[in-house]
């Protein structure tokens, strides 16, 4: 069982993501912004974080497709939660996109939708060292 932050601003998809990957023996704590997912990860030390790239912005609360990409650039830029493995959770994945996810710090990307669902758990057993 792995520790994970799911960062995840879609009910939806919190609902299904949690049903399943705590089904499948991993533990999650959710954020729905990047600011509170840039905290809970200095805070809660995940083993490894799930993060949606379009999230709210603190100020007006719409999606920004950049939100994602920049609490991985501070989680990333923080000696503390440097190490911890992100995934990329996007629909977005033309080659602008996927240089963008590279350079903010991401270690590897899963496609929306996440279909089939035993990939996810795949990457995750990759980063976390766990058997399938």
């Amino acid at each position: 069982m792995a520790k994970i932050l799911l960062v995840e601003d879609d009910e939806d998809n919190i609902s299904l993501l949690t049903r399943l990957l705590e089904h499948h023996g991993h533990i999650l704590s959710i954020a729905t912004d990047g600011e509170t997912a840039v905290t809970q990860a200095r805070e809660e030390m995940p083993e490894l974080i799930l993060m949606d790239l379009e999230l709210p912005p603190m100020p007006d609360g719409q999606p920004d497709p950049n939100a994602g990409l920049e609490a991985t650039r501070r989680i990333k830029a923080d000696p503390l939660t440097a190490g911890i493995p992100v995934i990329a959770l996007t629909a977005h994945t033309m080659a602008q996109h996927l240089e963008k996810i590279a350079a903010a710090g991401c270690d590897a990307l899963q496609e929306k939708p996440i279909y089939p669902f035993e990939n996810l758990l795949v990457r995750i057993d990759q980063f976390t060292r766990r058997d399938v």
